[in-house]
């Protein structure tokens, strides 16, 4: 091969991968299949950076049907159904073209689910911007990316007929070079009609279906397993191009295909387009395949063979069908106005044999490429030297500061004031199944009419938290997530994690990965709620500076009295607030949000999570639900307890006052295991029984009421604070 070092480099190959591949074909590899090797050896395919330190999740228990390893997991969900949901990131095509990277987001990650046999039900995202208040350019880029990542989002969603019902979004300098987009869709399923990406028995068809294939997202799987840089604009034609109308019609053909008995297996062409498809159905059956390239529909003249295998085109799918149903499958799609074509079959070669016009273009084992892709044993450094650079928190200075003031600032701050600019361009409420949308705080719910229970879901990662302390920010994100659906009256069954990380060439990153995974095992194996299913995401990092790990964690969980859904705001005068916490654990200054905004440095002690506690605290909201105890229940989580008091007050058009003498810390200090409760004062002894073996202890903090925010020496009228709250996201968006 003429110039192979530019090839290589082109590729994103090293020389070792290419004396692999030399090794593997027993020949030199000709552009087609360099070109498969690139895509399914890139990271964002094989990841092979991050592999060994996934094995070990937790992934198995009684209500988990299907774990890793397939488009996305499945639990019973009772009655005979099952929740299908995975997680995704999207964040180079966002960054580089931020509408079409975060709907072609959302619609491969709603593939993922309907290629499983779902209907997908619900969607949420956690989206991660640079700071969009600054009046500079970087302020003005990051107002237009969120911009156009809503309005992807938003756009695809609404389209599909896919209630977005939720998510998080965060704003931090680490994020100025890259951008986090990650997208999480949830379907429903019947147990017994569940589909699996899978290519087998001798002759069977193997069938195109969907859009046809163009030029666009050309090279995006390796495009997202790179760094960005200055001249990552020039990217742009790696992006893909979504058409939210065509998935749509995509769907419902599939949903109809899976009510007959037609096929064997199916499976999104998602990132590597046709060759990860092709390879993957292939190589979880140990099967071989023909594929006739020239037989794939185009929708450009003079495609290439390696074009074909590499393009990303959206709203497509690879069926292998079973042998003489083929006439039945090509009328379902012409009915929904798709494109169907059989374009090979299934052998028994353990090889992939690509044709063009007869000729043979490309002959490769499939296994090496597929399940056995190289694993790096990346360098990892034992004591991280950017911890030791950060200046600690001062503080003594920090606590001198006038709570009112440092009030207000956290009220305006774009991490908790109302995202209504943001949520309200999402249809929320079609399908009619949605009882807790966005906005509401914690975790959002829907109904399942198939079996008549709630479905409890919610993303989250504390980014800050995650750069102090990644094993710890791991742990606590998982017990976040667990802690709003337990907040909602359910109970959390299992989780699903977007990974985003740095360059792994980085020795620091790779101890940041391994110790968010470290974290999100302890964490899942002491809270019960398996990994399954995921994605990872590195080389999040431009011009040399990484973003801040963010393991990002949704959690889904049944809530089996739908109509009885824990409330999150407070709305009744005369009810009692009290917070309830473990005994003598005080709240932490470190990586918390008043230390962003009014201290000097993020770095301080952190408040450890004790699972003993977290458990019992989820198992103690479930029986106080259950027996009418609880009028509202809130989490303490950013800001602390008087933003949280806030926003529940806020929410629920009402004045506290309060009732006890609150430092600076239990004002604004950050820990896991503390919620807020409103209550009946004749309640109370009954909710301290329930308590009586426990480690945590209800405090009184406040009663409701007035016209006022009365909270430990805080006051603003109420109606200034809804003002500042319900307007202030607003303001910066469209104003600066």
């Amino acid at each position: 091969m003429e110039n192979l070092p530019q090839v290589l480099k082109q590729h994103k190959l090293t020389q070792e991968d290419y004396d692999k591949i030399l090794n593997i074909l027993g020949r030199e590899p000709n552009l087609v299949e360099l070109g498969i090797f690139s895509a399914m050896w890139s990271e964002h395919c094989s990841y092979k950076s991050s592999k060994i330190y996934l094995s070990g999740f937790p992934t198995r228990a009684p209500w988990v049907i299907q774990g890793p390893g397939e488009n996305a997991g499945v639990i019973d969900i009772g009655g005979g159904y099952g929740a299908v949901f995975k997680m995704e990131s999207h964040n180079h095509p966002s960054f580089i073209e931020p509408y079409a990277g975060a709907a072609t987001g959302v619609g491969g990650i709603m593939r993922d689910i309907f290629t499983m046999g779902a209907r997908v039900v619900a969607s949420l995202n956690s989206i991660r911007f640079g700071d969009i208040t600054k009046r500079d350019s970087i302020g003005a880029k990051h107002r237009y990316l969120l911009r156009g990542v809503v309005a992807g989002i938003g756009g695809y969603g609404n389209c599909m007929g896919v209630p977005t019902i939720g998510g998080e979004m965060s704003f931090e300098p680490s994020y100025d070079g890259n951008i986090l987009v990650n997208a999480f869709s949830l379907g429903i399923v019947k147990n017994d009609e569940i589909f699996y990406g899978k290519a087998e028995g001798i002759g069977n068809p193997v069938i195109y279906v969907g859009s046809k294939t163009g030029r666009d997202g050309l090279g995006g799987a390796v495009m997202s397993s790179d760094s960005f840089s200055e001249d990552s604009k020039s990217l742009r034609p790696t992006v893909q191009v979504g058409d939210p109308f065509t998935e749509k019609l995509l769907l419902e053909a599939c949903l109809e295909l899976f009510k007959q008995d037609l096929i064997v297996g199916i499976q999104d062409m998602g990132a590597a387009g046709l060759t990860s498809s092709s390879f993957e159905m292939a190589g979880r059956s140990g099967s071989g395949m023909i594929m006739h390239l020239d037989k794939v529909p185009m929708r450009e003249s003079g495609m290439t063979p390696y074009e074909l295998m590499l393009s990303e085109s959206q709203e497509r799918m690879l069926i292998c069908a079973k042998k003489g149903c083929e006439a039945r499958i090509i009328e379902i799609f012409s009915k929904w106005e798709l494109d169907c074509a059989i374009i090979g079959e299934v052998t028994n070669s353990g090889k992939m044999e690509l044709f063009w016009y007869n000729e043979k273009c490309a002959e490769i084992p499939i296994a090496p490429l597929s399940e056995k892709a190289p694993i790096l044993e990346r360098e990892v450094c034992e004591t991280p030297h950017y911890l030791d650079s950060i200046e600690a928190l001062d503080k003594q200075k920090l606590e001198s500061q006038n709570p009112q003031q440092v009030f207000e600032t956290l009220l305006k701050s774009p991490e908790i004031c109302d995202k209504a600019w943001v949520y309200t361009q999402y249809d929320s409420t079609v399908q009619t199944n949605t009882i807790i949308p966005s906005g509401a705080g914690g975790a959002s719910v829907i109904r399942v009419k198939e079996n008549g229970r709630g479905l409890g879901m919610s993303v989250a990662c504390q980014s800050r938290l995650c750069y102090l302390d990644p094993k710890e920010g791991a742990k606590q994100a998982v017990a976040k997530v667990g802690r709003d659906i337990a907040l909602r009256g359910g109970r959390a069954l299992a989780i699903t994690d977007c990974l985003n990380f740095g360059s792994p060439e980085n020795p620091e990153v790779m101890w940041q990965f391994k110790e968010s995974c470290e974290g999100i095992k302890e964490a899942c194996k002491a809270l019960n709620t398996p990994v399954v299913s995921g994605n990872v995401s590195l080389y999040n990092q431009t011009n040399g500076k990484d973003i801040y790990p963010t393991p990002s964690i949704a959690g889904v969980g049944v809530i089996d009295a739908v109509d009885n859904v824990l409330k999150s705001c407070f709305e009744t005068a005369e009810l009692e607030v009290y917070r309830l916490a473990p005994k003598g654990i005080a709240p932490k200054f470190g990586a918390s949000l008043v230390a962003k905004y009014c201290g000097n440095s993020l770095k301080s002690e952190i408040a450890q999570i004790n699972f003993k506690d977290e458990l019992f605290l989820w198992s103690f909201l479930n029986v106080a639900n259950e027996h009418g105890l609880l009028k509202a229940a809130v989490d303490i989580y950013q800001g602390g307890l008087a933003l949280a008091l806030a926003k529940a007050c806020i929410r629920g058009n009402i004045g506290a006052q309060s009732v006890t003498n609150l430092t600076f810390d239990m004002l604004f200090g950050e820990a896991p295991t503390q919620i807020l409760l409103a209550v009946e004062s004749q309640n109370i002894q009954k909710l301290n029984s329930l308590l009586q073996d426990s480690n945590l202890v209800l405090t009184k903090i406040a009663t409701l009421g007035g016209e006022t925010l009365n909270i430990g020496g805080i006051s603003l009228p109420l109606q200034e604070a809804k003002k500042i709250f319900y307007q202030q996201f607003q303001n910066v968006v469209e104003s600066l």
